[in-house]
């Protein structure tokens, strides 16, 4: 198994920005946003996913 490494601190806070439109999206009534919150999480745990298995992202 190859090591993980933690994502860069611009990658982390853009997975973290998809998560929090997608769980604003979810509860209020937001006219782009609520269309696709399950989306909007669903990018964000595969960015920072795949930023934890390839260093330099």
């Amino acid at each position: 198994m190859k090591h993980l490494s933690a994502p860069k601190n611009m990658t982390w806070w853009i997975g973290l920005i998809l998560a929090v439109l997608g769980i604003i999206g979810y509860f209020a009534n937001v006219p782009f946003l609520s269309q696709y919150p399950f989306w909007f999480v669903l990018a964000s745990s595969v960015l920072l996913l795949i930023a934890t298995r390839f260093k330099g992202l």
